[in-house]
């Protein structure tokens, strides 16, 4: 059986603070509810893509340094995303069998489940919200799901040489 090529973590960890990077990037305000979760894609990349060397951990260790640089409660973040690699090592196997369409929709409610918990998290802290316009930002990742995901297996191809 042939073995698979393994990307280098550091490849792995340079696309994950480049989401962090991407993810507090300032916006205007309005239009800080269209921010697509680019840690949440790049995290469901990553532990779809090689569920042994990417988890938890990296879920954990993103969302203290999120907590850090936005200044929320510490472990807030932490808590959500070491949930969403939590969920994405559930559905694993499923999710490389769909399609990209098929993986688009489980994309979608991985990080509504997340953002749903967030807010409840957000509304035990006393940011309380009535609205549900938190969602859009996991419409529009769903929606570069497939860009995504395409692009990165283009860039391991070149990098790996095959």
């Amino acid at each position: 059986m042939a073995r698979v090529p393994v990307v280098p973590l550091v490849v792995v960890w340079f696309s994950l603070i480049l989401a962090l990077c991407l993810q507090v990037m300032p916006l205007a305000e309005g239009w800080q509810v269209y921010r697509p979760e680019w840690i949440g894609l790049m995290l469901i990349y990553w532990c779809m893509r090689s569920p042994d060397r990417v988890g938890v951990f990296h879920g954990f260790v993103l969302g203290l340094l999120l907590d850090l640089i936005e200044g929320t409660a510490l472990g807030q973040h932490a808590l959500i995303l070491s949930l969403l690699a939590f969920l994405c090592a559930l559905v694993y196997p499923r999710f490389r069998a769909y399609s990209l369409v098929q993986q688009s929709l489980l994309v979608l409610v991985l990080l509504g489940l997340v953002q749903l918990v967030e807010q409840w998290l957000r509304t035990l802290t006393g940011e309380f919200s009535i609205h549900l316009s938190f969602l859009m930002s996991a419409l529009i990742s769903a929606f570069l799901w497939p860009w995504l995901a395409t692009m990165f297996k283009a860039l391991e191809r070149r990098l790996l040489g095959s």
